[in-house]
C-alpha cells in the first residue's frame, strides 16, 4: 500500500505512529523514524509548507506539542522571516502593495529586466492564514530573534488585525463574541513597544474596538499610553470614539481627556530631560507635537460641540488641557467655542464668560475678528476686546508704515540734526492721531445727549476730561491718544466679573465709537448698546 505523505497529513501521521509505537525497535526503517525524515528533509525546508503545517497541528493536540512538532515548525517559520531578505530564494506571497519593478516603471537597463527586490515584510501576507495562537508564537519567536525591525513586525500585525477582523472599529464589533475579545487583547500585547512600530490611526482603531467590546481596563490603559505617545499623528476622525451604552453623549470625550492629559504629562517630562532635568523660570517654547496636538484638539472641540449633550465643563476641561501658549492662532479654538455656543443657547452668562476666557483675543486672524465682532452669540465684553486689539494692530501698523516711509540715514550725517527730525516725526504722529480723534468727535456729537453723557460720566473729572480733548485738538504733548483711552475703557471692564448692565453701556460705547473709523461696516452692535444706553 503506498502512501502519500504531505503538509496537510503528516501530522496526523505522525501523530498516529507515535501512538502506534511504530518506532525503531520494532523495525528498522518503521514509520516514525520515515516522517520524521521527510519532516527534516522536506517540510520544514520550505517555506509555504512550514506554515501548512503549523496551522495543522491545532487539531492534534496535545500529541503535537508533546512530541515538539509545533515548536519545530514555529522555529522554521521564524527563521526564515527573520534571514536577511537578499538571501530570500523560496517562493512567497506578497499582495500587500505593487512594488515599481512590477507596475513597470523601472526601466530595463541594457534591454534587461532588473532582478526584483524582495521587499523586507515579504512574509507578512503568508502568516495571516494561522489561529491567533500559533501567530502568537510565531510573532514571539521572531521578535526573540532581534533580527526583523520593529516596523515590519507592526506591519505584520496590522496586516493581520484586518484579515481577521474587517469591521475593525466599526459599531458592527459590538456584536462580537468572546473569541474576539480574546484576539484584540492578544494583538494589543503583540504589539511592539517602540513608538511609531504602528501608526497612530491604527492603535485608535484598536482603541474604538476595545472600547466597545469591553475588552478589560488593562487592555484599554495600555493602548491609550501608546497613542499618547504618539497623538501628535491622530486626525480628528480617529478620534472620535463613540460611547459605550449607557452614555448620552455621542462621542467619549472623557476619554480622550485621558490621552490629551497622559500626552501633556509625556511632553512635559520630555521637556525636562531635554533640559537636563533643571526646571527654568521662564516658559519655554511649545514642542512641535504640542502646537500639532493643540491644533487636532481644536478640531475635535469643534466637532463634538455639536452634540447638545456635552456638558460645559467636559469640554472646557478637555479645552484646557492644552495650554493656550500651544495654540500659535486661536482661530480654531475660537471656532469650536462658537459651534458649543451656537448649539447650546441657554447657556448662562458664567458658562460664557468661562469659555470664551480660553481664547486669546490677539492671536487671532483678521478674519476670526472680523467674525468675532458680528458674532452675536459672543458676551459684548469679548467684541470689545477684539476691538481693541483690532485698533491696536491697525495703529502699529500705520505707524511703522510711516516710519518706513520717512527714511532713516546714517548716524553719523544725521546726529546734528537729530533734535529737529525727532521733534518733528512727533508732530506728524500727533498729527495723525488728532484726526483720529477728531473724526470720533464728530461721531461722538452725531449720538443723542444721554449718550454722550454716559460716556463723559465714565471719568471721575468732567472738567479734566474736557480738558484733555482740548489739548488732544490742538496736538499737545499730554494729550491722551486713543490707545490710552482704549487700555482704560477694558482695564475698567476687567475689573467687573459678569457682564452687567454697566458692562454694555459706557465702555462699550467709547470703544465701538473709537473704532468706528477702522470698521464702518463691523460696528452695528455697539451703535445698537450705545442706543440702548442712552435710553
Amino acid at each position: 500500500m503506498i502512501v502519500t505523505l504531505n503538509a496537510y497529513n503528516v501530522i496526523a501521521a505522525r501523530c498516529a505512529a507515535e501512538y502506534l509505537e511504530m518506532n525503531e525497535t520494532v523495525d528498522k526503517g518503521n514509520l516514525i523514524y520515515k516522517i520524521d525524515i521527510f519532516l527534516s528533509s522536506s517540510i520544514h525546508r520550505s517555506w509555504k509548507d512550514s506554515i501548512i503545517v503549523l496551522g495543522t497541528t491545532k487539531a492534534h493536540l496535545p500529541w503535537a506539542e508533546d512530541l515538539k512538532l509545533v515548536s519545530h515548525c514555529i522555529d522554521s517559520v521564524a527563521s526564515k522571516a527573520s534571514i536577511d531578505v537578499s538571501k530570500v530564494e523560496w517562493s512567497y506571497t506578497y499582495n500587500r502593495k505593487k512594488l515599481t519593478v512590477e507596475n513597470g516603471h523601472d526601466s530595463p537597463w541594457n534591454g534587461v529586466k532588473q532582478q526584483q527586490f524582495v521587499p523586507k515584510d515579504w512574509w507578512v501576507e503568508d502568516l495571516t492564514d494561522l489561529d491567533i495562537d500559533a501567530y502568537k508564537q510565531v510573532i514571539t519567536a521572531v521578535k526573540t530573534k532581534g533580527t526583523v525591525p520593529k516596523d515590519v513586525i507592526g506591519a505584520a500585525i496590522k496586516a493581520y488585525t484586518y484579515k481577521k477582523l474587517p469591521s475593525l472599529s466599526k459599531v458592527s464589533m459590538i456584536h462580537g463574541d468572546a473569541k474576539v475579545r480574546a484576539m484584540l487583547v492578544t494583538i494589543t500585547c503583540l504589539l511592539p513597544s517602540e513608538k511609531g512600530s504602528v501608526s497612530c490611526s491604527f492603535l485608535l482603531k484598536l482603541l474604538k474596538a476595545t472600547n466597545l467590546l469591553k475588552c478589560g481596563e488593562m487592555c484599554r490603559k495600555e493602548l491609550m499610553k501608546r497613542i499618547a505617545r504618539q497623538l501628535e499623528e491622530a486626525s480628528v476622525s480617529d478620534l472620535l470614539i463613540p460611547t459605550v451604552d449607557g452614555d448620552t453623549t455621542v462621542y467619549d470625550i472623557d476619554l480622550i481627556l485621558s490621552i490629551v492629559e497622559e500626552f501633556v504629562r509625556q511632553d512635559s517630562k520630555n521637556a525636562q530631560r531635554h533640559n537636563g532635568g533643571e526646571v527654568n523660570d521662564h516658559v519655554s517654547a511649545p514642542s512641535a507635537s504640542m502646537v500639532a496636538v493643540a491644533k487636532t484638539v481644536d478640531g475635535y472641540l469643534a466637532e463634538v460641540a455639536r452634540d447638545p449633550n456635552i456638558p460645559v465643563y467636559k469640554f472646557f476641561s478637555l479645552a484646557e488641557t492644552v495650554s493656550g501658549g500651544s495654540r500659535p492662532v486661536h482661530d480654531g479654538l475660537y471656532r469650536a467655542i462658537d459651534m458649543y455656543l451656537k448649539e447650546h443657547p441657554s447657556l448662562g452668562k458664567s458658562d460664557k464668560k468661562r469659555l470664551c476666557a480660553l481664547m486669546d483675543c490677539k492671536k487671532l486672524s483678521p478674519d476670526a475678528c472680523a467674525h468675532a465682532v458680528q458674532n452675536e452669540r459672543l458676551p459684548l465684553r469679548i467684541v470689545v476686546q477684539v476691538l481693541y486689539h483690532e485698533q491696536t494692530r491697525a495703529c502699529a501698523a500705520a505707524t511703522a508704515i510711516r516710519a518706513d516711509s520717512i527714511g532713516i540715514g546714517s548716524y553719523e550725517s544725521s546726529r546734528s540734526g537729530a533734535t529737529t527730525n525727532t521733534e518733528d516725526e512727533w508732530d506728524g504722529v500727533m498729527a495723525v492721531e488728532d484726526l483720529s480723534l477728531s473724526k470720533t468727535t464728530k461721531l461722538v456729537d452725531k449720538c443723542d445727549t444721554a449718550a454722550s453723557t454716559v460716556v463723559v460720566g465714565k471719568d471721575k473729572d468732567h472738567g479734566g476730561n474736557k480738558g484733555a480733548t482740548g489739548r488732544v485738538a490742538k496736538g499737545g504733548a499730554g494729550a491722551a491718544t486713543p490707545k490710552k483711552a482704549l487700555g482704560k475703557t477694558v482695564s475698567g471692564k476687567g475689573q467687573t466679573g459678569e457682564r452687567s448692565s454697566s458692562d454694555s453701556s459706557d465702555s462699550a460705547v467709547a470703544v465701538a465709537v473709537l473704532t468706528s473709523q477702522e470698521h464702518p461696516k463691523r460696528t452695528t452692535r455697539a451703535r445698537n448698546a450705545a442706543k440702548s444706553a442712552a435710553a
